[in-house]
């Protein structure tokens, strides 16, 4: 009987080692298993985490990429707008290549504004005078180019004659006469010599001619009436050989830059002397004015719309420039040179 108490006991505890045995396994492989898939979670997050990251900095690398681009092109932009013209090296942003006139051609500068012309005006007729193609030279007379073709922005097809006679002056009396015809003011088509003499179209197309003495001049009457455009480049033929720059300062009168609009001129009247015409003028808010100046020269050549030599990329003269003396591309003016023509 205690023997078999005895086995009866050593089962039980077998039984209990067994069931604690399977118990320990369990809850181990349990927690093992639970540890896994923590792991495993883990090690998802951990890639979900990269995969965030690589995609952020992907489309920070992206929209870098995008803003740089942007940067790029408006730089470029920018840079196109303030390079020059290869043909004039005048800053893009004073000019339109294709425009066919002095208006459409140039533009003002920043903060500036042309000012109002008349209708039928000289300054309406010089805005709308039209240029030769851009990047054209200046020839002279005789068709050959100018020397120097630095100096000028543009060219205007101011016809010119044959012969070495439109010069400075001769140029701007031609570019005044063109308007006088054209507007249908032939009887304004006059012009003093340089002895004093008035030389009028007027009388010249009613069949007078000019008979020029040594000291004096005087009209003769010898040919019918011819009111052709033919006959009228004969009489500025004429005008071109007989004044110049010192008839057309006794022709003119001071004025101070405050009052300075277009068609008006510095002149050095001499012989020889040289004289440029205002041909746009446009202000600031302030009232500041800038302007655009041309000129014919020796020898007898195209008229062309000048550079200023202070800075070749701008064309435009600013009234705060003109000191005492300022310089044009192939003269010198002092600014008690500014008159204005009584034509």
């Amino acid at each position: 009987m205690k023997k078999k108490r005895i086995v009866v006991i050593l089962v039980f505890c077998l039984a209990v080692a067994g069931i604690g045995a399977f118990l320990w396994h369990k809850i181990n492989t349990k927690k093992g298993l639970g540890g896994v898939q923590e792991q495993l979670r883990q090690n998802r997050n951990d890639m979900r985490e990269k995969r965030q990251n690589s995609d952020d900095k992907e489309i920070r690398t992206i929209e870098e990429g995008q803003d740089n681009g942007e940067i790029m092109e408006e730089e470029e932009s920018q840079d196109v707008s303030v390079q020059p013209d290869k043909q004039t090296g005048i800053n893009k942003k004073l000019l339109q290549t294709a425009g066919k006139t002095l208006q459409k051609r140039i533009l003002e500068p920043e903060g500036y504004q042309r000012i109002n012309c008349k209708k039928g005006s000289f300054g309406e007729f010089l805005r709308n005078y039209p240029l030769k193609k851009h990047g054209s030279p200046v020839l002279l007379y005789d068709k050959e180019e100018k020397g120097n073709q630095n100096a000028h922005a543009a060219v205007f097809k101011l016809p010119i004659e044959k012969e070495d006679l439109q010069q400075c002056a001769d140029s701007i009396m031609r570019m005044y006469a063109e308007y006088f015809w054209e507007t249908g003011q032939k009887e304004r088509i006059r012009f003093h010599f340089v002895d004093g003499f008035l030389a009028e179209y007027t009388k010249w197309r009613d069949g007078y001619r000019i008979q020029v003495g040594s000291n004096s001049s005087n009209w003769v009457k010898s040919a019918s009436y011819n009111d052709s455009y033919n006959n009228y480049k004969k009489f500025m033929r004429v005008v071109f050989a007989y004044a110049g720059t010192l008839s057309m300062e006794e022709e003119s009168k001071k004025i101070s830059l405050e009052k300075l609009k277009i068609g008006d001129i510095f002149i050095k009247g001499a012989s020889p002397g040289h004289v440029v015409m205002v041909v746009d003028l446009c202000k600031n808010e302030e009232g500041k004015k800038a302007f655009l100046l041309a000129q014919g020269y020796m020898p007898a050549q195209e008229f062309q719309l000048l550079k200023n030599p202070l800075h070749e990329e701008d064309l435009w003269y600013y009234e705060e420039e003109i000191g005492d003396t300022f310089q044009t591309p192939e003269y010198s003016f002092e600014k008690e040179s500014l008159r204005r023509l009584s034509y």
